[in-house]
């Protein structure tokens, strides 16, 4: 089989070299040896060069594409964490809203009993004041009465002293007391 592909590269050699010899001014064995020769650099030049950079650039898109994955996944992760955060947020909010209406509730409680028990106080303090005073008041009346007695009894023994006996003296105090406790 080579001989004949020999054979068929020779006479096609023959051929193409008289008429692209004679046409164009080209020897066919220096045009063969150029195409060979630039297959072995292609044949390199794939292997060692274009080979390598298709793969570093299959190895890059696909870093790029894992990075792009991991972006969209933690942009989802950053919206539901941000979702996350409104819903605590918005609970802090109404616990706190709780809690300062139930500190309200119990201030005014506090305020309601404070003030009754102010109140019951300034009660007790008038009715006591109230007491207090009816008892001065009494003490003070009895005191008067006394005071009168002793002033009528003094002054009625002065200007009777002479000329009344012990008897009607004791008559006279005893019913000018009655008097004064009446009154």
């Amino acid at each position: 089989m080579q001989p004949l592909l020999i054979a068929t590269v020779e006479a096609a050699h023959a051929a193409a070299e008289s008429s692209l010899q004679s046409t164009y001014g080209l020897q066919v064995n220096y045009v063969v040896i150029q195409a060979i020769s630039f297959l072995i650099v292609m044949g390199v030049l794939y292997k060692f060069a274009i080979k390598p950079t298709i793969a570093a650039m299959d190895e890059r898109a696909t870093k790029i594409e894992s990075g792009l994955k991991y972006a969209e996944e933690m942009k989802a992760k950053l919206d539901a964490t941000h979702q996350e955060s409104a819903a605590i947020v918005q609970q802090a909010q109404v616990k706190a809203g709780a809690i300062i209406n139930e500190a309200r509730a119990s201030a005014k409680d506090f305020l309601d009993k404070q003030t009754q028990e102010a109140t019951a106080k300034a009660n007790d303090l008038l009715v006591k004041a109230q007491q207090a005073i009816e008892l001065e008041r009494r003490k003070t009346i009895a005191e008067a009465r006394e005071e009168i007695a002793r002033l009528v009894i003094a002054t009625t023994e002065r200007v009777l002293a002479k000329q009344l006996s012990d008897a009607d003296r004791a008559a006279y105090n005893e019913s000018a007391a009655r008097e004064l406790n009446v009154v």
